[in-house]
């Protein structure tokens, strides 16, 4: 019960931190005004006409990805973190067969899930807005949707194997071998040449840099309060079945 109040505060600080953040992103955080895009033949459009270069005519616009960027990294850092996690149970369940660790992994690949297209979604607000496009098969963005392909698969596969045994062990393995992908995303950045920028590689100013760490926090607590509630409501769920089991026999 404990665990669960810690839970349910985290949840409720990270939800005010978040929109703090949120807030701030707009208010106080510095404004880049415009970011620019080239394209081949001159249009009649609203935005200026800032002159040419080798690709053709470069015109600006409004900087909006730099408000989607507050939100749109910490979800991605909490995908990771939290994939993290399911696979560090997957672990622990295969060298113990314990069913907690098979369900903390189940829970946790749930929460990672739920990050993850939230990254998707707002990385593709970002692509629009910064790219002018809504997909680019760029390092990051391409690996990144291989890691999400991989972690439906996994829920494909447990609910494809009727055998509760069978199901936690193909689980967890399958759990394991989809995580490599996560670090591959993570670092394919900064080892091969992307357009997705590098976080954390260059400065930011303050006023940038507290409402960014604000929303990374405020994420994380979320996410640790939404799989704690989870792991919590699996356990009274299957002790439920196992109390209803043994009261029909």
């Amino acid at each position: 019960m404990k665990q669960i109040r810690i839970a349910l505060w985290m949840g409720i600080v990270g939800g005010v931190m978040t929109t703090v953040a949120f807030l701030m992103s707009f208010f106080t955080a510095e404004v880049q005004l415009f970011g620019t895009v080239s394209l081949p033949q001159q249009i009649k459009t609203a935005y200026p006409l800032l002159g040419t270069d080798a690709t053709g005519f470069m015109y600006g616009r409004p900087w909006f990805s730099q408000k989607i960027f507050y939100f749109h990294v910490p979800f991605a850092e909490a995908s990771f973190l939290v994939f993290t996690v399911a696979a560090y149970f997957a672990v622990r369940f295969l060298m113990t067969k314990k069913k907690e660790y098979d369900t903390s992994s189940r829970v946790a690949m749930e929460v990672a899930l739920v990050f993850v297209v939230l990254t998707l979604i707002t990385g593709d607000l970002w692509t629009k807005a910064s790219w002018g496009v809504w997909w680019e098969w760029e390092p990051r963005l391409t690996t990144y949707f291989i890691m999400t392909l991989l972690m439906v698969a996994y829920f494909v596969l447990r609910n494809s194997l009727e055998d509760e045994e069978r199901r936690a062990v193909y689980a967890s393995v399958y759990g394991i071998m989809a995580w490599i992908t996560a670090p591959i995303s993570f670092f394919i950045t900064r080892v091969i040449p992307s357009d997705h920028p590098v976080v954390f590689k260059s400065g930011m100013a303050t006023s940038n840099l507290l409402p960014f760490i604000v929303a990374q926090l405020g994420m994380l607590m979320i996410g640790y309060a939404v799989y704690v509630i989870r792991v919590r409501e699996e356990a009274m769920r299957e002790r439920l079945d196992v109390i209803k089991d043994s009261l029909e026999g």
